[in-house]
This record gives C-alpha cells, structure tokens and sequence, in this order.
C-alpha cells in the first residue's frame, strides 16, 4: 500500500490549493478515503471523508463551505480543493485509507502554510 500526497505549498489568507493523493498497492475503489491534517505539537485533526464512490462526502466543521473532497476511481487519485485558506490552515495534510478512526494506512504528507 502507498499513498503519496502532493500539492502543498505557501499561499495566501484567501488562496486556493488542491491537494493529491496518488494510491497504489491496493484496490483503491473499494476503499472510503480521509482527509487528516497535524501541526506540530498536537494531535491529527480530522478534515474530511468520502465513501467508495464518491457519493457521500462528510467535513469537519473546519472545512465545511471551504473544502471539497473527491476521488477519482479511474486515476486511483483523492483530491481535496481547499478554498478561503486561513493561517489556521497550516498543517501537514495526509490521506488515509478508510474512514477516521479506522484507517490502517497513511501517506506521508503534504505541508500546507498559510500566511501573509
């Protein structure tokens, strides 16, 4: 199993990144798939999770209205556009195979820092 994150980088308070995750290993479509983010010195804070197909999606309140999780099947690629970043935002940002609480695998990250 191997999940690679990319897209991070530095933005602006109220820019837009997409994050990548790229899934090989395993038969991604019949996996649900999470979104966690950590900063330093605390523990991982769920952002977000989508079921196999894409269908049912689920946010953290700090996400909701900003963010926006999705797969694609065919590409074996979760996504996440987060919009409106705010320096709250700034974390390393993972994907996880399955829903929180229960995922078994996780990528190694993608920093994300907001600030101006």
């Amino acid at each position: 199993v191997q999940l690679v994150e990319s897209g991070g980088g530095m933005v602006q308070p109220g820019g837009s990144l997409r994050l990548s995750c790229a899934a090989s290993g395993f038969t991604f479509s019949v996996y649900d798939m999470t979104w966690v983010r950590q900063v330093p010195g605390k523990g991982p804070e769920w952002v977000s999770s989508i079921n196999t197909d894409g269908s049912s999606t689920y946010y953290a309140g700090v996400g909701k209205g900003r963010f926006t999780i999705s797969r694609d099947n065919a590409r074996n690629t979760l996504y996440l556009q987060m919009n409106s970043l705010k320096p709250d935002d700034t974390a390393l940002y993972y994907c996880a195979r399955g829903l929180y609480g229960n995922s078994d695998y996780w990528g190694l990250g993608t920093q994300v820092t907001v600030s101006s």
